[in-house]
């Protein structure tokens, strides 16, 4: 090593008669790694965390559905080498779904279609945040675009499966009915939001159709989008904290007050003697 960040390599081995013992040195210049895109979106969530409503003991478990969704891009899935980039967009989204529970009081409106607006802004937005920092190729790259699509179809369909989700929980509220609805609305979204690319390409090529090819991709991500989507609402069913704000995002009324018994009436006994 002949200074900081250079090193200087020279191949040797005894060859006797056959030539020199070692061979020319080849100079290599390393570099420390940037560390500075791993830890940006978790300064993102800490930044977060130190807002008003955050300060408190029980706003750092969503760490816990972070890392549970962190754990699920790290199995072993099979995907090609090629296509390894598109977990990149898998946890920009869980990113993005941790930045939803925090902005929750923030981001209840009005009207269900507004609060899930909000929801869809900062799903897309905080999960950009992560995949930024991470562009080795530069901005409007193919990797890039393909990852900013897939986060927002993913932000997108989210978004209106929660939005789905809550209207028909809207009355009634219970955890176990609230993933029923989310796990029924995803794959119609994720149909919807495909179907037209699929036929849009049919209609191109000619080809007779081959569902098989168009339902299995949507199957796939409608399962990767309920696995992140799950922890976050397991979150919410244990803790009361993310409870209140997830009721908040899906527009829950309040139960109603128990009915009063009517209370009778009786004349004070002077009165009936008189």
């Amino acid at each position: 090593m002949t200074a900081a960040g250079d090193l200087s390599i020279v191949a040797s081995a005894d060859l006797g008669s056959l030539g020199a013992p070692a061979g020319a040195p080849v100079a290599y210049h390393w570099d420390l790694p940037n560390l500075a895109p791993q830890i940006f979106p978790w300064l993102v969530i800490l930044g977060l965390l130190a807002l008003k409503p955050n300060r408190n003991g029980s706003a750092w478990l969503i760490w816990l559905p972070v890392i549970c969704a962190l754990v699920l891009t790290w199995l072993p899935l099979g995907l090609p080498s090629a296509e390894g980039f598109l977990l990149d967009a898998a946890v920009a989204l869980a990113f993005g779904l941790a930045a939803v529970w925090l902005l929750a009081t923030y981001l209840r409106r009005g009207y269900r279609l507004l609060t899930a607006l909000g929801v869809l802004l900062v799903l897309g937005g905080a999960g950009s945040l992560e995949l930024l920092p991470k562009q080795s190729q530069g901005l409007f790259s193919g990797e890039w675009v393909v990852q900013i699509f897939i986060l927002g179809f993913g932000a997108l369909a989210s978004s209106v499966a929660l939005l789905l989700a809550g209207w028909f929980c809207r009355r009634r509220f219970s955890p176990s009915k609230l993933y029923i609805f989310v796990l029924v609305s995803l794959p119609a979204v994720w149909l919807a939001l495909t179907a037209p690319f699929f036929l849009a390409a049919l209609s191109s090529s000619g080809a007779p159709i081959a569902w098989g090819e168009f339902l299995l991709p949507v199957v796939a991500v409608t399962g990767a989008n309920f696995a992140l989507l799950l922890p976050f609402l397991i979150l919410s069913s244990a803790n009361s904290l993310f409870r209140e704000r997830l009721k908040l995002i899906l527009h829950v009324q309040p139960p109603a007050p128990p009915a009063l018994a009517p209370v009778a009436r009786t004349m004070p006994e002077a009165v009936l003697k008189t």
